[in-house]
């Protein structure tokens, strides 16, 4: 299946790209590579420059329709435990 990433606007497999999700019954905010938590969901290639134009453009808050601050840093530790676990 294609996605849109959020930072660059291409379409790439889902298996490509970081899911980032907001939990509907919480609303936290997680990477969800096996779709288990439900909830609003945006993508994101694997590459500092999309993540940051998905940051300063805020194009994850309209996507998750959330007003959370996102932390450049913390969301970067979070791809690399993802990306640390897939390998």
């Amino acid at each position: 299946m294609q996605r849109k990433c959020a930072g660059c606007n291409e379409m790439k497999n889902r298996e490509e790209m970081i899911k980032i999700t907001k939990n509907y019954k919480d609303g936290s905010i997680v990477i969800n590579p096996d779709s288990v938590t439900f909830g609003r969901s945006v993508y994101l290639c694997y590459n500092q420059s999309c993540i940051d134009k998905a940051l300063k453009k805020s194009k994850l808050n309209r996507a998750l329709k959330t007003s959370a601050a996102f932390d450049k840093t913390e969301i970067y530790k979070m791809v690399e435990r993802f990306y640390e676990a897939k390998i």
